[in-house]
């Protein structure tokens, strides 16, 4: 091979990790004869980081008042959850920066950076992370609602070039979780409530994002939340102490597993397991994470996955968010030392520790002889194999040119486009009103008056229009104790009464139509029964709602989880079971057109 190489370890020589022309087990047993057990445990880490002011890469940023990079580098981590938004060229530039620096450590091993999703509406930094840079596309249900798995796949492959461009190669998506609970909020992350079609599409969406197999060309896939969130004791996340019970009234828990059958057959590159604690089954009633039956027997075992394996974020140690203490995730193991609980972890079976940077526990783990380092190597191979079929340790630098031009450009930015439309869900149309003709006068709520001109007169008044076009969003609870709750919407899914009645009365006052983004199913049986029109988006624009209002294009989706008739119904039905209330007012899989 050419005399030039990546010489990582400054000896001047070519050492077999260093060598793209030998097999990839070669390299990784090389580099790993060579690692301490300091830099084995601080590869067993994976946590946030934010860019400096304007996108700069600044060693002295950490993320959520925690450590700075320096620091984290110090602990010899080298897998980082890059939170933020920003340009591509600041994204490349960054991620460029980041690189040279860890070029500097001893080893040279390179970082992988991950993200959650970027595409859609949502901004949650506890899920999603809105970055106008790339192209927009609907959220997972929205996919759901068009039920077509060759454009989940066109998406994770533009996604994946989006990625690539910038540096990010590790996806903490897709969601294989159901929405069979309505009240949940992470559904607007899932892709509906029936467990084949959500195991079809997350399938196209790995092949997407990661190709055939894992490669240079590939970000790899963190699916999540196995064994299957979703089913949460009356609705509420597990992010927070008060969701941490994961119920199956229906006795339903093998359902939620399908999902994750499709996921391993597209070849997932790392499973993160979920937050929840089982209630009333055969596993122990401690977090996913810290189940030896869930990730050795079931995952490991009858599975067979020998991915990485990485936990949620934060179960180890509290966090000071705000100013006030954010526990950790502990759900089931409270009482255990933080030291007690990697142990916990490691004993389960998982590789990585996300949120977390405490590799000094893993350290005194071995030293005491309490896991063996054997133990620690078999997650650093883990680790280190997907750095090296990233194609990372040979080249992990992006031409910040390139970048400018890739991400959200012309014909990815038209495709995304072209999926929202696709994803709007007709549910009423009476007397065929729909779609409006003419320039109609237009009374408008939650669009901007210079994208409804495009389509009609905008009037100030009720009184003076001929339509209402009001744009909703689904109902929640505000909670506010913690700073990342006011981010995670909870709850009743119905408007409070006064909200209630103003909206009705617009509805007698004018011919009415009602676009509600549904990020949980909503409870609107009024609201249905006062409009001429009704659509359901699941992140789009107020223009591709227009162009569906006005014809210029025709709805073909369908609901892919039930709207429910009342607030009753969805106390009744059981969490772990898709499509349950009584009565829907709107049933799974309905949708109209013209």
């Amino acid at each position: 091979m050419s005399k030039e190489f990546r010489d990582l370890n400054n000896n001047g020589q070519l050492d077999p990790y260093e060598n793209p022309e030998l097999p990839i087990k070669e390299r990784i047993e090389d580099l790993l004869s060579r690692m301490t057990l300091e830099e084995k445990a601080g590869m067993m880490f994976q946590t946030m980081v934010m860019m400096g002011e304007n996108g700069t890469f600044d060693l002295n940023v950490g993320a959520f008042g925690g450590s700075t990079i320096s620091e984290m580098f110090s602990k010899h981590m080298n897998t980082f959850n890059l939170l933020g938004a920003a340009s591509a060229e600041q994204l490349a530039t960054w991620h460029n920066e980041i690189q040279k620096y860890a070029e500097n450590t001893r080893l040279g091993i390179p970082v992988t950076l991950s993200t959650d999703p970027r595409h859609s509406f949502t901004d949650n930094p506890g899920a999603h992370l809105q970055t106008e840079a790339f192209s927009q596309w609907p959220e997972p249900p929205g996919f759901a609602a068009i039920n077509d798995e060759a454009l989940v796949e066109e998406f994770g492959n533009i996604a994946r070039q989006e990625y690539i461009a910038v540096g990010l190669r590790l996806a903490l998506h897709p969601m294989a979780d159901l929405a069979t609970e309505p009240r949940w909020a992470r559904n607007n992350g899932t892709f509906g409530d029936d467990a084949e079609t959500s195991g079809k599409l997350t399938a196209a969406y790995i092949r997407g994002f990661q190709g055939s197999d894992l490669g240079k060309d590939s970000v790899a896939c963190m699916t999540k939340h196995f064994p299957g969130g979703g089913p949460q004791k009356d609705g509420e996340d597990a992010h927070f102490n008060y969701g941490r019970e994961q119920v199956y009234p229906g006795d339903n828990f093998d359902y939620h597993l399908i999902p994750f059958h499709y996921a391993f057959e597209a070849k997932t590159a790392q499973i993160m397991p979920y937050y929840g604690m089982p209630i009333g089954t055969e596993h122990e009633e401690v977090g996913f994470a810290f189940s030896k039956g869930i990730i050795t027997n079931l995952l490991r075992e009858k599975y067979e996955f020998d991915g990485v394996v990485c936990t949620d974020w934060g179960l180890v140690t509290d966090a000071n968010m705000g100013g006030r203490i954010f526990p950790a995730r502990a759900w089931g193991v409270e009482d255990l030392t933080p030291l007690e609980r990697v142990k916990k972890l490691l004993d389960a079976g998982v590789d990585q520790l996300g949120g977390e940077q405490c590799p000094e526990h893993i350290i005194e783990l071995v030293k005491s002889g309490q896991v063996s380092e054997a133990r620690i190597d078999e997650s650093v191979r883990r680790l280190l194999r997907d750095k090296f079929r990233l194609g990372l340790f040979d080249d992990p630098y992006v031409d910040v040119e390139h970048a400018k031009h890739i991400v959200g450009n012309s014909a990815f930015r038209a495709a995304g486009s072209l999926a929202q439309r696709k994803s709007i869900v007709l549910l009423k149309n009476q007397e065929n009103r729909l779609p409006l003709s003419g320039r109609p006068k237009l009374y408008v709520e939650g669009i901007a008056s210079e994208i409804a001109q495009q389509y009609g007169d905008v009037v100030d008044t009720v009184d003076d229009a001929d339509f209402a076009i009001l744009r909703l969003k689904t109902p929640y609870e505000p909670r506010n104790e913690f700073l990342l709750q006011q981010f995670f919407h909870e709850g009743s899914l119905e408007f409070p009464n006064e909200e209630k009645v103003r909206i009705l009365s617009i509805c007698d006052a004018v011919p009415t139509i009602v676009d509600i983004y549904l990020e949980r199913a909503a409870v609107i049986p009024e609201i249905a029964e006062h409009v001429v029109g009704l659509t359901a988006n699941f992140g789009a624009s107020a223009d591709a709602v227009l162009d569906i209002i006005f014809g210029r294009f025709h709805p073909t989706a369908k609901l892919p989880f039930e709207l429910p008739s009342s607030m009753e119904a969805v106390v009744a039905q059981r969490s772990d079971m898709p499509s349950d209330s009584e009565n829907p007012l709107f049933a799974y899989g309905f949708g109209l057109t013209y």
